[in-house]
């Protein structure tokens, strides 16, 4: 668990564009952010880390300043992870279980089972979790305290390319830090941005980065997809920077500042300036209408919508993924892309936010944070906090029963 003796916790997301660290206290209302570092990303591409000393030094950076923020020595950190090509791989497992009460343990020891096929074995798993169950072959929601002779559990699996989470591993270690635990990006946006009814229903959470966009599907209340293609809001820069032949650093301005990816009627007339690529002293402007740079967005982002569809349907689980699709991440903000993902992905399309976690500046709240935040959703809901002393209401006895469960479930 990343924690300090006195209930806070950490998150790091390293993206293509940025690195970001969140620091959030527990309580009793749950989460509250009160350390927050980010920075521009260094060494990084499509995910991947490309130069260890500029990514270390960037982690270095985004964690001190959120530890500068919040008073807190951060030692372990709980990491998003965006490269390394994330893919699902689903099983079906069954032992028997000689007709006694299914516990916890029952089904760790099926999982135990779990056999990754020849083709992941330079994969390293970064998720692993069960998300379907049956008791003598009938399909169940949970089978603990249930009686049967045969378990079954359906588990759903995460991989990475190993070397990429080696590189991973060895920058956070160089910034002084350890991981606790390892997310896929998009799982973690999803867990911050949707709502119980989406990820029961089933919904596709696109995250739309700098480097890569990430698919993660829902359903019932599971993770049961997650994939990713190597496209994303740098590629609509560099596509800006070569067909209008100005700077990368003001292809990045027009497209965040008036760039859209929907035509308009008044594009015709309405004239922008583009400088050109080594005009320092600039005598004459470079007029052209705004047309000019919405017919280089549009087929960029029409493209990255049509990958996610071909990967979705290549994958069967278009179907689970119902008729809801959420953006998020940097991308999603420009001008259009919703209308854009609707046409194409075929349903209705909403753009995410970080939701139901307190202390987020405006700044830090929208679509391009999720991730960050989502690794914290995941922090609370999967591990438990420790605190430096027990609560003044927790009894001595009711720890001693908590202990007593335990051992009756796993003995």
């Amino acid at each position: 668990m990343a924690k300090t003796r006195n209930g806070v916790i950490a998150a790091l997301d390293i993206g293509t564009n940025k690195v970001v660290c969140f620091v959030a206290r527990v309580d009793g209302q749950g989460l509250r952010v009160v350390g927050i570092g980010h920075q521009p990303a260094q060494g990084m591409r499509c995910g991947n880390i490309v130069d260890m000393e500029a990514a270390t030094r960037a982690i270095s950076s985004a964690v001190s300043t959120a530890e500068e923020m919040c008073g807190e020595h951060v030692r372990d950190v709980i990491v998003g992870v965006s490269g390394g090509s994330a893919a699902s791989h689903n099983q079906s497992l069954e032992v028997a279980i000689g007709h006694h009460e299914i516990g916890e343990r029952d089904v760790r020891r099926v999982q135990q089972h779990i056999q990754l096929p020849a083709e992941t074995a330079d994969r390293d798993i970064i998720h692993s979790a069960a998300i379907g169950y049956t008791v003598d072959g009938t399909p169940v929601r949970d089978a603990r305290g249930m009686f049967g002779e045969r378990l079954g559990v359906d588990v759903h699996l995460v991989t990475a390319a190993s070397g990429a989470m080696r590189n991973l591993q060895v920058c956070v270690r160089r910034a002084h830090l350890e991981i606790a635990d390892r997310v896929v990006a998009a799982h973690a946006a999803g867990l911050s941005s949707l709502v119980s009814d989406e990820r029961d229903l089933g919904v596709t959470l696109i995250d739309m980065g700098a480097g890569t966009t990430s698919i993660a599907v829902f359903y019932e209340g599971h993770l049961v997809h997650v994939d990713s293609i190597p496209v994303g809001g740098e590629h609509v820069t560099r596509d800006i920077a070569r067909g209008l032949s100005t700077p990368l650093a003001h292809a990045e301005r027009m497209k965040t500042q008036i760039g859209r990816s929907v035509a308009k009627p008044n594009d015709e007339y309405d004239i922008i300036d583009v400088p050109l690529i080594g005009e320092e002293d600039r005598t004459r402007p470079n007029h052209i209408p705004r047309s000019i740079l919405v017919g280089i967005i549009r087929p960029r982002v029409e493209e990255t919508f049509e990958l996610v569809r071909s990967r979705l349907e290549a994958s069967g689980v278009d179907k689970l993924a119902g008729g809801r699709a959420v953006l998020v991440g940097g991308g999603c903000q420009l001008d259009g892309v919703p209308e854009v993902a609707a046409a194409i992905l075929n349903k209705k399309v909403r753009t995410g936010a970080p939701l139901r976690l307190a202390g987020l500046a405006d700044s830090t709240g929208g679509p391009a944070f999720s991730a960050a935040a989502g690794l914290l959703s995941f922090a609370l809901h999967n591990h438990a906090v420790t605190q430096s002393q027990p609560a003044a209401s927790e009894a001595p006895a009711t720890r001693i029963g908590r202990i007593g469960s335990w051992i009756r479930e796993n003995f």
